[in-house]
């Protein structure tokens, strides 16, 4: 059985509806196992034709509309919410909510956030149904709770690349809750409040302070590293929810003034085997996706930093005032 919702009856509903003869699937990787199944039931119950894309997926930034246009009369995406973009083809978003249990993980929650009065919440879209049952428990605990929404996220939901429902919540504390640490992570380096994160796929709790602590060394390494840099890639991708070419030329026309050299690169999903003729560059400055950077640094033989880190490296920003990168589209 799923841990996840794959809310097979509304999609076959939906198909039926659009008298659809082509469908198209699109998973992250980590529903990706479930696709075949998902495939076969659509198929025997509706009659259509099911195309699977196998391309990598990092969000709702990354759809496969595009490609394809002309194959299907509609995608089926699982697992993220949609993004304000202009689809090509009709998508159906299924969030595939996640059915694991959250209660002993948020008991062992409550233990790290004990000296904590106020409790902000935040979530990624697996477990958005789940923070009314989070809220619940924590004020039944005696905590006052905010949840707040972003631009372009829901209420207590924070993405890959989007971090604004946090910003404004007024609290000394944040309980996250998933699994992972790059989200909360996000949230620590934003607010630089206590983050603790209750992941009820192992049902424990922790700390994100240490982990955010070896990160920063890591990103600080590579900054300085980055110092000695003289040519520079901009490296820019061509998904439509992560295409920031206008960023890439002023990142390009700034090194440019400081007296560096700069080039644009341009490709789709990027990765340390793309780069590999362009070693004759010294750094590179990723414009795609700010997880990037921080998830895959150790893959990469050159520095491989965010836009932020740039304004580091050249002066502009002072360390102290290290951020995440972000794509907030409106």
């Amino acid at each position: 059985m799923s841990l996840y919702n794959l809310e097979f009856q509304r999609v076959i509903n939906k198909i039926k509806d659009l008298k659809a003869e082509n469908v198209g699937l699109q998973f992250p990787e980590g529903l990706k196992i479930h696709a075949i199944k998902v495939a076969d039931r659509i198929e025997k119950e509706t009659g259509a034709r099911v195309i699977i894309s196998a391309d990598p997926c990092f969000g709702a930034c990354d759809l496969s509309d595009k490609k394809m246009k002309g194959l299907v009369d509609i995608l089926v995406h699982y697992g993220h919410t949609p993004l304000p973009l202009d689809y090509a083809i009709p998508v159906l978003f299924v969030e595939a909510y996640s059915k694991v249990e959250v209660d002993k993980s948020l008991h062992e929650a409550i233990k790290l956030l004990q000296d904590y009065d106020k409790i902000a919440l935040a979530t990624t879209t697996q477990h958005l149904h789940l923070l009314d049952e989070v809220k619940s428990f924590l004020e039944k605990e005696g905590k006052e709770v905010f949840l707040d929404s972003g631009k372009g996220s829901q209420l207590g939901q924070v993405l890959g690349c989007n971090f604004s429902s946090i910003k404004k919540v007024d609290a000394p504390a944040y309980l996250y809750l998933g699994s992972g640490n790059f989200h909360p992570l996000g949230i620590k380096l934003f607010t630089h409040k206590a983050v603790i994160i209750a992941d009820p796929y192992r049902g424990e709790a922790r700390d994100i302070e240490e982990f955010a602590d070896r990160i920063l060394r890591i990103r600080f390494a590579r900054i300085t590293r980055s110092k000695n840099a003289k040519k520079w890639g901009v490296l820019v991708s061509s998904k439509e929810g992560q295409y920031r070419m206008e960023l890439a030329q002023k990142l390009k026309a700034l090194l440019e003034d400081k007296g560096y050299e700069a080039y644009l690169i341009m490709m789709d999903n990027i990765s340390p085997d793309l780069l590999l003729p362009f070693m004759d560059l010294d750094a590179f400055v990723v414009t795609a996706c700010p997880r990037i950077a921080l998830d895959d640094s150790h893959m990469y033989k050159k520095p491989l930093i965010t836009p932020q880190e740039l304004e580091i490296v050249l002066d502009i920003r002072k360390w102290d005032d290290y951020q995440l990168d972000e794509i907030l589209l409106e």
